[in-house]
């Protein structure tokens, strides 16, 4: 199988390639899996509007992909930005989504769990990105490190010790028994597992499962419904032959 990890946003090579790396560590034998970035967009995301910031540049990377071959695509935001539109643009390669892999992940795995997210600002829409994965009912919590994302690698040490303070809380104090690392570049830290032997209840790290979801859907012969996510209109039709023509500019003259 081929999968390709897309980066939303600009994002220096080396830790383009140091993710990729890690990618490559966890995927199965079998599995090729590349990473991209896209050359436009918000440094990081940490709001609603860089959210939708990025969605342009990376859907038409992705429809690029689609056509390369890659059986599927794996959003690299934990957002989801514009994953539904994503799966609308696509007619054979799966797209999934880092935050509702997690969610319902951690839902299968407890009761309750807690997302830890990066700042207060995120904290409505990841309960928005909990309802529409149908979990709404499970989730004890949102919590923020008030971290930026650019500086969660900075010292991991410090940030590992502040996920551990802020989960202990959610546990304690919300009735959390699982717990979802909100960031992808808190995923890349690499530090569920340490995390998890510190709790002692599961950890989910979204970059990694994100990428074994994706695996088991394609072993399974699987991919988003094209009933829910209908390739747009003007594309079915023939109106249009790409997502660059779905987009018009007003002329001044």
């Amino acid at each position: 199988m081929k999968i390709v990890y897309v980066v939303p946003g600009p994002m220096d090579i080396q830790e383009v390639t140091r993710r990729g790396g890690l990618l490559k560590e966890w995927a199965s034998p079998d599995t090729e899996v590349d990473i991209v970035s896209v050359t436009e967009g918000p440094a990081s995301i940490e709001s609603m509007y860089e959210e939708y910031l990025s969605i342009p540049a990376t859907a038409k990377e992705i429809f690029r992909l689609e056509k390369e071959g890659y059986d599927a695509a794996i959003l690299g935001c934990a957002g989801d930005p514009g994953l539904d539109a994503m799966r609308e643009i696509t007619s054979k390669m799966l797209v999934v989504g880092p935050a509702e892999s997690s969610m319902l992940t951690a839902a299968m795995l407890g009761h309750k769990f807690t997302v830890i997210t990066i700042d207060e600002s995120m904290i409505a829409s990841t309960e928005e990105l909990a309802f529409k994965a149908g979990v709404l009912n499970k989730l004890a919590s949102v919590r923020s490190l008030n971290i930026a994302v650019l500086d969660l690698a900075a010292n991991r040490e410090a940030t590992l010790e502040k996920i551990i303070e802020v989960s202990q809380k959610a546990v304690l104090e919300d009735g959390a028994d699982s717990m979802v690392l909100g960031c992808m570049s808190m995923g890349f830290l690499n530090v569920a597992d340490e995390i998890s032997n510190v709790l002692n209840i599961p950890v989910i790290n979204p970059s990694k499962i994100a990428l074994k979801m994706t695996e088991s859907l394609l072993g399974s012969g699987l991919m988003h419904s094209k009933k829910a996510f209908a390739l747009p209109p003007k594309l079915s039709s023939g109106k249009v032959k790409n997502i660059d023509q779905l987009y018009t500019k007003k002329s001044l003259n």
